[in-house]
């Protein structure tokens, strides 16, 4: 019975995404690019350099580097409270923890329900579009595996992926 009613949610085309804050906006990401979910106080860090890239931990005996995403996508100190979340995702090369303000909750969304992004954003390769979910939440949805790619860029260096 349970096949079936996911069948049901796959010919929907439905999907699951996993909800986060990050500069006071809400974000969302394919639910099944997530790992595991960890609050940055409980990561076993062993070092941290950088701005953007503030370490590397280890989870579940994983070496990883750590992206502050609240660094990227805003000028404002990183303060970690309570609520700061580290998202562990399985991307198409490697595993990394996203730094965030916090994650929010798990949604599904139906294909129909995201809307291509206003005005420039609509340039962004990683941006999505805007998912609505039925209780009417506004979400920027975002392609993590294009967000946090690299690319090497001439003779061995690398650089992010715009």
């Amino acid at each position: 019975m349970q096949s079936s009613t996911l069948q049901g949610a796959a010919d929907a085309g439905l999907r699951q995404y996993l909800s986060f804050r990050l500069g006071g906006l809400e974000y969302a990401l394919d639910y099944r690019n997530v790992q595991e979910l960890r609050p940055l106080t409980a990561l076993e860090r062993f070092s941290a350099d950088g701005e953007v890239i503030s370490g590397v931990a280890v989870s579940r005996g994983v070496i990883m580097p750590i992206v502050d995403m609240r660094i990227a996508f805003g000028p404002r100190p990183p303060v970690h409270d309570p609520r700061t979340d580290v998202i562990i995702l399985k991307l198409t090369d490697c595993v990394m923890g996203m730094v965030t303000d916090g994650v929010t909750d798990i949604v599904t969304l139906a294909q129909g329900s995201i809307q291509p992004m206003p005005g420039l954003a609509a340039d962004v390769d990683y941006l999505l579009g805007v998912g609505t979910t039925q209780a009417g939440r506004r979400l920027i949805v975002v392609d993590i595996d294009k967000l946090m790619s690299i690319r090497r860029a001439g003779f061995g260096g690398l650089r992010a992926v715009r």
